[in-house]
């Protein structure tokens, strides 16, 4: 069992509230992913469900158990840092073996759950090794072999893959999502890399200055963001946003003039009055080059080749930055003028205060798709 359950919880350093109060529950064997900026409380979060911690207010529930003056020890948890922090005069299976020897378990029950985690993280053929003989991967696997053969009811990871180079990240991201399906654990993960949180989670928690802004599945936060500061966070390169006027609103959703021209109706739910200032928003790879209902003139100033892809990062006739993703696009070039358009259904409308008139798109069909 892995249920966690926030009620009311907030954090103070000094007279400076870090940690709003926050209601959160994380359903038993669910992969969560706390994502945001710098500074915005999700390593604070973690280390309060570990008990590093101390929490200013409110309650936390492991398994429908109060654990605020839980030690850690006692709380059914297991953590991985962003350092290794591996015994490097200890072999693999020493280093893996250590808190079950703190706990003096016998030696058959450690051998046992030792190789077992070995043989999950592939290092059956390292445990003789020591961590001067690894790479970063191989040592990153350790460190989580150390929290497996703990058995916890929660697993919490702080920032594991940071220090890996970009292969090595992709490639744990992948044996991290299968080792949760392996072993069905309540898995909670801090990173500011919102490709690891939208690849590896099952649900998705947005912090922002100790608040959480969003909560959902990581499709549902990407195409239906409840507000700018969401949609401009996930998705890489950053949604383009552009001044926007209502003019109408209708059966059909909103009406709005674009700053740098043209005018479109966007399927939204919610209404606008005729002279609101808006901000629409469209993600770069919904922008095409020379088609869609709605197009403009683009002065690209650099184009990055990625083989199948180019990124275009430009200008419009306003001089409003914006940047697009499109297929080849080898011809693009710095100075060159082009036509980008894009269709209404794949934009996003946002009010002055930044909440957002939510999209009108079947997220369980665009699940099973």
């Amino acid at each position: 069992m892995g249920q966690l359950d926030f009620r009311a919880i907030t954090k103070f350093f000094g007279h400076h509230e870090v940690i709003r109060p926050t209601d959160l529950s994380i359903a038993d064997g669910e992969f969560t992913v706390f994502v945001g900026p710098s500074g915005c409380g999700k390593s604070t979060m973690l280390r309060m469900i570990a008990g590093l911690e101390e929490i200013s207010s409110g309650e936390l529930l492991i398994d429908g158990r109060v654990v605020n003056d839980t030690a850690p020890v006692d709380r059914g948890i297991a953590m991985v840092f962003q350092s290794y922090a591996l015994y490097p005069h200890m072999t693999v299976f020493e280093n893996i073996a250590f808190p079950l020897r703190v706990s003096k378990l016998p030696e058959a029950e450690i051998r046992r759950r030792v190789e077992e985690a070995a043989a999950i993280l592939k290092l059956t053929e390292r445990l003789s090794h020591k961590p001067a003989a690894l790479s970063g991967g191989q040592r990153q696997r350790v460190a989580i072999g150390r929290a497996i053969v703990r058995e916890p009811a929660v697993f919490l990871f702080d920032e594991p893959l940071s220090n890996l180079d970009a292969a090595l990240r992709a490639e744990m991201r992948v044996e991290l999502t299968r080792l949760h399906a392996r072993l069905g654990a309540t898995m909670v993960y801090v990173t500011h890399d919102q490709v690891e949180a939208m690849t590896m989670a099952d649900r998705i928690v947005v912090l922002r200055g100790g608040v959480v802004e969003q909560t959902g599945s990581p499709l549902e936060l990407f195409h239906r963001p409840a507000n700018r500061f969401v949609a401009g966070f996930l998705g890489n390169p950053n949604m383009n946003f552009l001044p926007a006027t209502a003019t109408a609103c209708g059966p059909g959703g909103v009406t709005v003039d674009l700053a740098a021209g043209g005018s479109a109706e966007l399927p939204v739910d919610g209404t606008a009055q005729p002279g609101e200032a808006l901000e629409l928003g469209i993600r770069p790879d919904e922008l095409k080059l020379g088609q869609g209902a709605l197009r403009f003139a683009v002065l690209p100033d650099v184009v990055e080749q990625l083989g199948n892809q180019s990124v275009v990062h430009g200008s419009l006739e306003n001089g409003q930055p914006i940047c697009a993703v499109v297929t080849g696009g080898f011809g693009l070039k710095p100075g060159q003028p082009a036509e980008f358009g894009f269709d209404p259904g794949a934009a996003h409308l946002f009010r002055e205060d930044g909440t957002a008139l939510p999209r009108r798109i079947d997220l369980a069909r665009l699940s099973a798709a």
